[in-house]
């Protein structure tokens, strides 16, 4: 915190500059709170509060936070006000490794602090999901936390509620991820088992996902729902990163491609609707996969790390 003095270009109602400056020296030095300033001083906490707020806004009441997280707060706030998204949460900048685990430990502390007791939590699949679901176990079970799968394909969820011990209410999807025919997919989704749990997750508390960019390397490949001969052709038509093994363009637009009438899950059309979904991306070859999801509005709520952060600040529509 600092003072200047020799301001003389503003000016307060009911209070001179050594008052303002007692009571941020009271406040910010002494740790004393708004009620025992406002008893030393003679005046209410009301008053206190609204002088300490003047001082910050013009400048006279400087607070300095000395901390690695310091910029990842201020990208926080870039990131939300360009994108317009509800939240933005931003870790400091990973090593050279798979971001996965860093990542999913950063989803896991946001749901952490706020899932409530008997919430639902909806999941899609991928590394970075199935490490936040790994360490949200005891949370779940402390409060009755439920869980459903966006998606099916049962197998790609079970090894993260295995290790994550989760023992309450966990609802999936009783149907592969992606099937061959487009018809079989038509009637598995119409099924009650089916479109129930669909329901429930866009209806959950949180709807939690990742971002795969496309290349073959990406987990969508590695998972074998596309072979690596399939990158280059998705390219041509204007793919570059996908949620729920649903791709779209550089514009957020969801492509028009016969695999979509194949998957067995949420719609992007719908989940753009849900009030919070969060995703969690990062690395630099996610880039332009995460850019498009934030302007095709799919998601409302970015988990990443600082690097990526920066990174999608530099992207120009």
């Amino acid at each position: 915190m600092s003072t200047d003095a020799g301001n003389t270009d503003w000016s307060y109602a009911d209070a001179d500059e050594e008052t303002l400056t007692r009571i941020a020296w009271y406040y910010y030095n002494d740790g004393l709170t708004q009620n025992e300033i406002g008893e030393r001083l003679n005046m209410s906490r009301i008053k206190v509060s609204r002088l300490l707020d003047s001082g910050r806004r013009s400048g006279i009441i400087q607070v300095r936070i000395n901390s690695r997280y310091q910029g990842c707060l201020t990208l926080e706030r870039e990131i939300k006000d360009r994108y317009g998204l509800l939240e933005a949460y931003v870790v400091p900048r990973l090593p050279e490794e798979d971001p996965s685990d860093r990542l999913g430990q950063a989803a896991a502390q946001f749901l952490m602090q706020r899932l409530k007791q008997d919430d639902l939590l909806a999941v899609g699949w991928g590394a970075t999901v199935s490490n936040t679901i790994q360490r949200l176990g005891h949370l779940a079970n402390e409060k009755h936390i439920g869980l459903v799968s966006l998606t099916g394909g049962v197998s790609t969820y079970v090894e993260g509620m295995r290790t994550a011990n989760w023992g309450r209410s966990v609802h999936l999807v009783p149907a592969p991820l992606v099937v061959r025919d487009p018809g079989v997919a038509a009637n598995l989704s119409s099924e009650p088992a089916v479109a129930n749990l669909l329901d429930m997750a866009l209806n959950a508390s949180f709807q939690l996902v990742g971002i795969g960019e496309l290349s073959p390397g990406s987990t969508v490949v590695r998972a074998g729902y596309i072979s690596p001969d399939d990158v280059v052709p998705l390219r041509r038509k204007g793919a570059v990163g996908d949620i729920l093994c649903q791709f779209y363009n550089e514009r957020g637009e969801v492509l028009d491609l016969p695999l979509h009438d194949r998957v067995i899950g949420v719609k992007l059309a719908s989940l753009s609707k849900a009030e919070k979904v969060v995703a969690a991306a990062g690395g630099l070859s996610k880039v332009q996969a995460i850019h498009s999801a934030l302007r095709g509005k799919f998601i409302g709520i970015l988990i990443t790390d600082e690097t990526t952060a920066t990174a999608l600040l530099d992207v120009r529509d």
